[in-house]
């Protein structure tokens, strides 16, 4: 075993196929599989699954792609660290819900990393299930999940099972989000001395936007369906970052979608209001995790420190 086969190990794991492996290590597929099946003869295991699907770890496979990729990651820092100047590299590396208030943080903490550092931050927008993946595969240090209160049991079991510190950021109620001119914001109903308040019920003849990828992993889909917010349109627009819908919301009018707070300055870029509805009660929560086994590094704090800003700022006193 070297490090060229724990390259390749990680490389089919995580595109499920020799032919893809293949390609983007730039080498013969038969030269790969005998590579791989070198590896497991060595080892003593089975490292993959084959089947017409694609390749996919076996338990013990998990385990080794685990190992190997942060044995590989340990490489590369060696190399980066006697390479060049020798400068040594801070790094910052986070999974998080698509949040605007997060966003706006981490904007900000990457303003405070002093010039002349040789710095790499890494900042990915998924869902829950695989920000808790990150973690324990070791390719992120720090992670947001989001989930419903109503979940809290659930999260808190499969964290400690996992052997993940959390810490809640923020609590908050959805907001209702649309452009400041849509016919939503000239209802009868809502007058501008209750502006937070908007029925659910006068919602059906509009568009909604919502992310389109699960946040609670390994319960059934009826458990789930139970706990999301009301549907409350025929039409929806199904997006995977947070770009999009604030394109699509400041363009077209006759939309809108269930939202954690926004900050006010992004508001006011791309012309959006938020309300409150009174009929939502359910309540989420943004918790910051991160392995047992991870010394929170100065450059962690740092970012910390302003996310707390930007959730007090945002999200005021509205809990």
């Amino acid at each position: 075993m070297n490090l060229l086969h724990m390259k390749y190990a990680v490389e089919i794991a995580e595109t499920k196929s020799i032919n893809k492996a293949a390609e983007k290590l730039f080498v013969g597929q038969s030269a790969l599989s005998r590579a791989i099946k070198d590896l497991e003869a060595s080892l003593g295991v089975t490292l993959f699954e084959r089947s017409a699907k694609g390749m996919f770890p076996t338990p013990d496979g998990e385990v080794f792609v685990r190992y190997a990729k942060t044995v590989l990651k340990q490489v590369d820092a060696i190399e980066n660290m006697f390479s060049g100047d020798h400068a040594a590299k801070t790094q910052f590396s986070i999974s998080v819900p698509r949040a605007s208030y997060i966003a706006d943080a981490f904007a900000k903490f990457s303003k405070l990393i002093e010039k002349g550092t040789y710095a790499e931050l890494f900042y990915k927008e998924t869902n829950a299930l695989r920000a808790i993946k990150n973690l324990l595969n070791d390719e992120f240090k720090l992670g947001i999940v989001r989930y419903a209160e109503s979940f809290d049991k659930y999260y808190k079991n499969m964290m400690d099972e996992k052997g993940l510190e959390y810490e809640l950021i923020a609590e908050f109620r959805y907001k209702l989000l649309f452009h400041k001119d849509s016919p939503l914001a000239q209802m009868d109903e809502v007058t501008y001395d209750d502006l937070r308040e908007i029925f659910c019920k006068d919602l059906k003849p509009y568009t909604e936007i919502s992310h389109a990828d699960p946040y609670v992993p390994s319960l059934p889909f009826s458990e789930v369906k139970k706990e999301e917010l009301p549907d409350n349109s025929d039409r929806k627009i199904l997006v995977f970052e947070r770009a999009s819908q604030f394109e699509l919301l400041a363009e077209n009018h006759e939309t809108f979608m269930w939202s954690s707070p926004i900050p006010c300055p992004l508001l006011e870029r791309y012309g959006l209001t938020q309300r409150y509805c009174r009929d939502n009660k359910r309540v989420y929560k943004d918790v910051l995790i991160h392995r047992k086994d991870y010394t929170l590094s100065e450059i962690d704090n740092m970012f910390i420190e302003e996310l707390v800003k930007a959730k007090r700022e945002t999200f005021g006193e509205e809990m």
